[in-house]
């Protein structure tokens, strides 16, 4: 059975391949530089889908000898390689642009380059809907990043087709390499936005604040008499795998049984509201008194100090223990 990620990666594909075919085709016979740029993008994005398509195969493989943790990094690589590739093909689009500016630029058939540009942005609005639906659904950065390329053909092929207009109702041949070079400024910005994103998570940036509340917010929920505490939190992000780490403070009369029942269920939790993840904790028991404990202990010592310091910070002053 296809998977949905590799399903929406094949659609991809084959939109992009028939976008290539129509614009390339325009772009030799009218002679405009504006739609040849939209081809070219459209290449790039079929170089961005072929690879995410590639990576959504790797990263789906379940975890072996030699990648313990999973292969789902073969998403972020994917982002970088799409944001290479669009810079490369901005580049080439601003050459273009300015021999043309240079040499002067003949168009012919604008109607027909501007009715291709309405169709592209439909057919953009349409795969990216898709392309992001099922992002969301599987938490996958691979096929995000393939969206943002497709919500990008859309203002991109929207502007080529308000030059074309201009050029139609003005003569003014030289607005269309004017505008091609507006298309590769546009593309330039979303490969700084695409590559940030998949570059971090190559490099093990910890998950978001709001995703790191949420792992939070669930061990206060855990806070009873077994549980008194936590700290040492990591987290990292690799592909649509949360990878998360946390030592868990448990009263010093928990029996292993307990100990392993509590972990379950908050793992359990963490992964219903956070999906996709990969949850280890440390248990260890409360030690004692120490000086700067900041709470009554349920055992009748003093709460021990292995708190996650905004924990501390939020629950300064009260009684948990009060029923």
């Amino acid at each position: 059975m296809v998977k949905p990620r590799t399903k929406a990666a094949a659609v991809s594909l084959a939109s992009v391949s028939l976008l290539i075919a129509l614009k390339i085709s325009a772009s030799f016979y009218m002679g405009s530089i504006s739609v040849l740029s939209e081809a070219l993008h459209s290449v790039a994005d079929f170089a961005a889908s072929l690879t995410t398509f590639l990576s959504l195969r790797i990263a789906d493989q379940p975890p072996d000898a030699e990648h313990p943790f999973g292969h789902g990094k073969a998403e972020n690589v994917s982002g970088v390689v799409e944001a290479g590739l669009i810079v490369i093909t901005a580049a080439f689009i601003f050459w273009e642009a300015g021999q043309k500016i240079l040499e002067g630029a003949e168009l012919r058939a604008l109607d027909l380059g501007m009715a291709l540009m309405t169709f592209s942005a439909l057919v953009s609005v349409v795969v990216s809907r898709y392309l992001y639906r099922v992002a969301r659904e599987t938490g996958s950065l691979a096929l995000e990043a393939d969206a943002r390329n497709y919500s990008i053909d859309i203002w991109t092929a929207l502007g080529v087709f308000a030059g074309l207009l201009v050029v139609r109702l003005t003569g003014i041949a030289i607005i269309d390499p004017l505008v091609a070079i507006g298309v590769g400024f546009f593309i330039l910005r979303a490969a700084y936005g695409i590559g940030v994103r998949s570059f971090w998570g190559l490099v093990d940036t910890r998950l978001p604040e709001s995703e790191e509340a949420v792992i939070r917010a669930c061990i206060d929920e855990h806070l009873r008499r077994e549980v008194v505490g936590f700290h040492g939190l990591r987290t990292r992000r690799a592909g649509r795998e949360r990878h998360i780490d946390l030592h868990l403070v448990v009263a010093p009369d928990a029996s292993v049984e307990e100990a392993h029942r509590l972990c379950d269920h908050l793992e359990a939790d963490i992964r219903v509201k956070l999906p996709y993840s990969n949850v280890t904790i440390h248990v260890e028991p409360c030690q004692g008194n120490p000086p700067d404990c900041l709470y009554g202990c349920p055992v009748g010592k003093t709460k021990p100090c292995f708190w996650d310091e905004e924990t501390v910070g939020r629950r300064k002053g009260e009684d948990l223990w009060k029923d």
